[in-house]
């Protein structure tokens, strides 16, 4: 028998019966002391087959009333609360919204309860599989509903914020403390960042914060993803898919069509797991920074002055003190490619902590670090503004080199001049890589620029940076300076190289010695980036090292360690270049290692297409 399209027989009865009075009356009775309609009322609420009209009912009640729900009611609170309006047809989100609005205006008691449930509601609801006798517990990463049901989700926000004026004050520990984990999928972080960075577009006051708690996050996870370790995990799955493209090829010719290794997917993957939760929130928060500087495909210079307060507060505060982060640095990279002021004006602001005194050391060497690193690869700066930063930093070490090369201090001591070392080796480091450039053009103007800068002062005082900077940036250094007769390194090389005293490394334990090539503990934060998706936004901004035309490079004679240049890339990692047109020493016993630029992926996706 069938009735209306339904199986009346074999299907249960459609459920339109309530028990129980009404709202109201309920509430007086508990006012009583009878609660036993209030229990009934708790029990109809939390039926997982509870029906549209039924949510709609009860809603309606309790609009009615209330101004009664006060702290005495937070259990039947926390009960309408996990009411599963999401995802329902739009007369039960729009009656759902009306009760909220409802609430919080006329009970604040229950903000921070209505908050928790909306933010909860940020990532995507845990699903539990069963196979056989065990239970797995994951993300329901595929739901169709997500897009509706995180704009559903933002809309109450909105109704909130509009009714509690102090709801920021309340909502941004909820944030922090609903953040999913970072073991979580990738898509459950993806879904996360991009909701909280969507609250921070209508509620402003909060995007500050927003943004410190998105890039705190992330730095977890980019610390934890050593550079040589993405390295090797990624050669390693390149290589077997190398392999078994071959296998296919041999044994699967006729099918090559039908091959999955020929379904490329729209974005590309990392293999590390790290690395691809890391490049799928760089993606997100690279999209947001494009779409709040861009208006109508055009950059918005108020806005994105803004933004760049914001950032660059979040930079100080987290991101410059971490110490060997490889990827998360580069949404400043990026946001300063939009403008050539925005770039002078990040250069000024590590350039005024340079040279602070009252800035711990440690800070003073990170935004020289930065310095030298940005300079040397940001492909969107002149070598006008590359010049106008040597024109500061070269007079500054002449002036500190004036007030410390004669006296008590008159030594090479990293811990005495921290600053001074990190100094120099960020204006070798950008000489090693826009040294072309400045000469390109006019060769006699640009050697005259150069000799102007007077490198070998700095080389030859009682300082002695050679002996500080890492040995490839040294070495190459040497190199390039000899070509063009600035300045004769390789003695001041060799000596240091005799005074070199081993240094027992007490981590390994054991008799293990080896010599410190890094008494900076320097790392350029500029590095190469590995992250395959988000890098396709920062492959046309980045400059690649490119072998110079004037060096030959060796065959090195000496394996290199690893541990000494893990951190080291491109010609850091490369056999040591010398000059082809000058006789003299030849540097054939310094080593380095190099290796090609690393490929990006696929393109990220806009911020405002939500990747739902």
């Amino acid at each position: 028998m069938e009735f209306e399209g339904r199986d009346f027989l074999n299907s249960p009865p459609m459920k339109t019966v309530r028990f129980g009075g009404n709202v109201a009356n309920t509430l007086a009775k508990l006012q009583q002391g009878d609660s036993s309609d209030y229990e009934l009322i708790k029990h109809q609420l939390t039926d997982p087959d509870i029906k549209d009209a039924q949510i709609i009912s009860w809603l309606q009640e309790f609009r009615v009333c209330v101004t009664q729900l006060g702290k005495d009611h937070e259990q039947l609170i926390y009960v309408l609360l996990k009411l599963p309006w999401l995802g329902r047809n739009q007369a039960v989100v729009e009656e759902y919204l009306a009760f909220l609005s409802n609430l919080v205006s006329a009970q604040t008691v229950h903000l921070r309860a209505c908050l928790r449930m909306v933010v909860s509601n940020f990532a995507p609801k845990r699903i539990r599989i069963q196979e056989g006798n065990v239970d797995f517990s994951d993300s329901d990463d595929e739901d169709e509903n997500l897009p509706r049901i995180f704009d559903h989700c933002h809309q109450a926000l909105q109704l909130i914020t509009r009714y509690v004026p102090s709801t920021s004050r309340f909502l941004l520990p909820i944030l922090s403390e609903k953040f999913p984990f970072v073991q979580k999928s990738s898509r459950t972080l993806e879904c996360y960042v991009h909701n909280l960075l969507r609250v921070s577009v209508y509620i402003p006051d909060l995007r500050r914060d927003i943004l410190e708690l998105v890039i705190s996050k992330m730095l977890t996870l980019d610390v934890s993803a050593p550079r040589s370790e993405i390295e090797e995990v990624e050669s390693e799955a390149q290589q077997d898919v190398s392999g078994a493209s071959q296998d296919d090829c041999l044994f699967n010719m006729d099918e090559e069509e039908d091959s999955p290794l020929n379904s490329r997917p729209e974005r590309a993957v990392m293999v590390h797991p790290v690395a691809e939760k890391l490049d799928t929130m760089m993606t997100v928060l690279l999209a947001f920074i494009k779409d709040v500087c861009h208006v109508k495909g055009s950059v918005d210079i108020e806005k994105t002055k803004a933004l760049y307060r914001d950032l660059v507060s979040v930079f100080d505060k987290v991101v410059l003190p971490t110490h060997a982060s490889c990827h998360v640095q580069y949404y400043m990279f990026y946001l300063c490619s939009f403008r050539l002021g925005l770039a002078e004006a990040f250069l000024d602001h590590l350039w005024k902590l340079l040279q602070g005194p009252n800035q711990p050391p440690i800070l003073r060497q990170a935004a020289a670090g930065y310095m030298g690193s940005f300079m040397a690869r940001a492909k969107f700066l002149p070598v006008s503004t590359v010049k106008a930063c040597l024109d500061l930093l070269v007079p500054w070490l002449h002036l500190y080199i004036d007030s410390q090369d004669t006296g008590s201090k008159a030594f090479c001591d990293v811990s005495l001049h921290g600053p001074f070392y990190a100094a120099c080796q960020a204006v070798f480091y950008t000489l090693i890589f826009r040294h072309s450039v400045i000469l390109e053009g006019n060769l006699k103007k640009g050697l005259a620029y150069l000799q102007g800068l007077n490198l070998e002062r700095i080389v030859m005082c009682q300082l002695n940076p050679l002996r500080v900077c890492l040995p490839a940036v040294t070495n190459m250094f040497a190199a390039i300076t000899r070509k063009y007769q600035l300045v004769f390194c390789y003695t001041i090389i060799e000596r240091n190289n005799r005074h070199l005293l081993p240094v027992v490394r007490s981590s390994v334990g054991g008799n293990s010695v080896s010599t410190n090539t890094n008494p900076l503990d320097t790392f350029f934060p500029f590095d190469p980036y590995l992250l395959k998706s988000s890098g396709k936004l920062i492959e046309p901004i980045y400059q690649v090292w490119e072998e110079p035309s004037d060096c030959v490079i060796d065959v090195p004679k000496k394996e290199v360690r690893k541990g000494s240049m893990e951190e080291e890339d491109d010609f850091l990692h490369g056999e040591t270049p010398h000059g082809d047109s000058v006789v003299g020493m030849t540097p054939g016993s310094y080593d380095s290692h190099l290796h090609s630029p690393r490929s990006v992926g696929s393109p990220p996706i806009s911020f405002l297409q939500r990747p739902f």
